[in-house]
Order: structure tokens, then C-alpha cells, then sequence
């Protein structure tokens, strides 16, 4: 036992305990819906948490959209939408965590255009817990781009975000209950936005797909590090699943050899054509 490391240990862990005090005292812990104060940070209030909708099984299992009626194991094995058995995504699996609604809209998005950068290691979290399956079977974790015009008006990618505080929880926690101690790579630049898109907002299920369709690639020197890898594509909300399906196609075209999808939200009535 190396004795100088064991009277260090004790220190820092000391001093990080000291440092989370402080800063508890400076800024206290809020509740990430309407800014209560709340135990710990990251988390939300008695109040609101029984508001937001934490999606599970019943769920497709492919697309993950959630099911109205309980089945048995037995039933819920493999069993997929309408949508997925008349057109099978490009992507293995897609898990969200919370539903895009009334209740999580607001904290959705002021993450995403209210620079509450501060929320995404609790979102980390979030992702972790649902998409331990995913994570576990990941070589790569690969963010849903932003065009470099809008990523220099916005100043960051939201998506990049949450990949990045995903891994640095599984790196942290790994070999929880619900966390696997697996930890993928982060590559945030692996997958580029070739060509600013309008905003998908407002489009239905046909025209978001036209709005991507060749909007992503792999650049040539970079497939050699996606050849043969297990990719875990990261976006903020799915909404039809056109963006995502669309970065799929490039990632398995390039080399991977499967993509799954992991979303902080997801519309679970996506709008038709």
C-alpha cells in the first residue's frame, strides 16, 4: 500500500467536500423547472417532478415511442411500432429520456437557447441512466452536429454538450446499478453538418427529411476511426427522427457497424406529413 497515496486521498477528498459546501453556499442548488431550491444539483422539486414525463418501457423497441398499454415480457420482447415495421430506421435503437411536452419544454429550452450550460452535467446523468443499455454497447459517442454558422452565433452545440457530460458520467460512475463501467469515446467531431439547414420547427414528417437529406458526412480521414465501431449518436430532442436517421445513414455508410440514439427528449406524438 503506498501510504503517501492513502494520507492524499483523505485530503482531497476533504477539500471536494469543502468545495461542494461552498459552492452550495454561493449558488444553492435549484431546481432545473422553476428554480426552486432543492437537496442537491441537477435535480427537480417535489412539485415538478411528477409533472415531467420519464419515458420507459411500455416502448417501441427499435424507435423507443412509447406504448399506451402495459404487455408482458414475454410480449414487449422485440415488439416495434407501425412506423418501424413499414420502414426500419437506419439505427438499431433510439431511448429518450424525458417527453417534449408542456412540463419539459421550458427547461428544454432554455439548455438549448438560453445558455443554461449549467444544466448539462445533471442532463449527463439523465442520459446515463436511461441509455446504460446503449452506453454499454457503444465504442463512440457521437454528437448530432451543428453547421460552424450556426455553432459561431450560438457559441456551443448543445448536443456536444450532453455527449461530453454523458462520458464524463460513465466515466465517473461507472459499475452503478444503472451505469455501466464501460466508458465509450467522446468524438464531438467525428460526424460534420455539410450544409446549413433551415430550422426544422414547424416542418412536418416528409419535409424535415427533404430539409437533411445529404446535410451530414464523415470526413475521409476520419472513417478509418469509425470503421468497424458501435456508434451512440447523442441529440437534444427527436421529433420525427429525420435528423438522426439521416446522421445513421452516413455513420454506417462510413464504416460503423451500428448506430443507436440517445435523446434527452422526444416528441412521442410526432407530427404527420
Amino acid at each position: 500500500m503506498n501510504t503517501e497515496s492513502a494520507a492524499v486521498s483523505p485530503a482531497l477528498a476533504a477539500a471536494g467536500r469543502a468545495g461542494r459546501v461552498l459552492l452550495d453556499a454561493l449558488l444553492p442548488p435549484q431546481c432545473l423547472k422553476c428554480g426552486a431550491l432543492v437537496a442537491e444539483h441537477g435535480g427537480l422539486c417535489g412539485e415538478c417532478w411528477p409533472q415531467v414525463t420519464f419515458l420507459g418501457d411500455p416502448q417501441c423497441q427499435q424507435c423507443g415511442l412509447p406504448f399506451e398499454h402495459e404487455f408482458g415480457a414475454a410480449e414487449s420482447d422485440g415488439l416495434r411500432c407501425g412506423e418501424c415495421l413499414r420502414r426500419p430506421p437506419a439505427y438499431r435503437r433510439a431511448r429518450a429520456v424525458v417527453a417534449y411536452d408542456d412540463a419539459s419544454r421550458d427547461f428544454l429550452l432554455a439548455f438549448k437557447h438560453g445558455d443554461r450550460t449549467d444544466m448539462a452535467p445533471a442532463f449527463g446523468a439523465w442520459l446515463a441512466r436511461a441509455g446504460g443499455e446503449l452506453a454499454a454497447e457503444a465504442d463512440l459517442v457521437v454528437p448530432v452536429p451543428l453547421h460552424w454558422t450556426r455553432l459561431w452565433r450560438r457559441r456551443f452545440n448543445q448536443s456536444a454538450l450532453l455527449a461530453q457530460s454523458l462520458v464524463k458520467v460513465l466515466d465517473q460512475a461507472g459499475g452503478d446499478d444503472h451505469i455501466p463501467a464501460h466508458v465509450p469515446a467522446c468524438a464531438v467531431d467525428l460526424l460534420v453538418r455539410r450544409k446549413r439547414t433551415p430550422s426544422q420547427g414547424g416542418l412536418g414528417r416528409g419535409a424535415r427529411r427533404r430539409n437533411v437529406q445529404g446535410a451530414f458526412r464523415v470526413r475521409p480521414r476520419d472513417k478509418q476511426r469509425l470503421a468497424g465501431k458501435r456508434v451512440l449518436l447523442i441529440d437534444d430532442v427527436l421529433t420525427t427522427g429525420a435528423t438522426v436517421e439521416a446522421s445513421a445513414k452516413v455513420l454506417v455508410r462510413s464504416g460503423a457497424v451500428a448506430v443507436d440514439v440517445l435523446t434527452l427528449a422526444r416528441v412521442c406524438r410526432p407530427p404527420g406529413n
